[in-house]
């Protein structure tokens, strides 16, 4: 689908910014794909791009989908410090 698209232009992206990786991750939860939303949120952390709000409250909306609280208060700490 739309989706699987989406994730194949974004993993051939020489270079990706907030941007592009917030609207991965909004496309994942949008299509109820949250464990996936939470892995890339993760990944982009993990190559040193600070997420902006939108990508939070995204990443929230994953850790509802999933009724994952301890990530979500993990992510929640996260907003604050920032």
């Amino acid at each position: 689908g739309n989706i699987d698209r989406a994730c194949g232009v974004f993993s051939k992206m020489p270079k990706r910014d907030v941007f592009s990786w917030a609207a991965m991750i909004a496309g994942y939860v949008q299509n109820a794909h949250s464990e996936d939303a939470l892995k890339l949120f993760c990944q982009m952390q993990l190559e040193n791009v600070n997420p902006d709000r939108f990508t939070f409250v995204f990443a929230l909306k994953a850790c509802t989908g999933l009724a994952a609280l301890e990530q979500g208060k993990h992510i929640h700490a996260h907003i604050i410090k920032s």
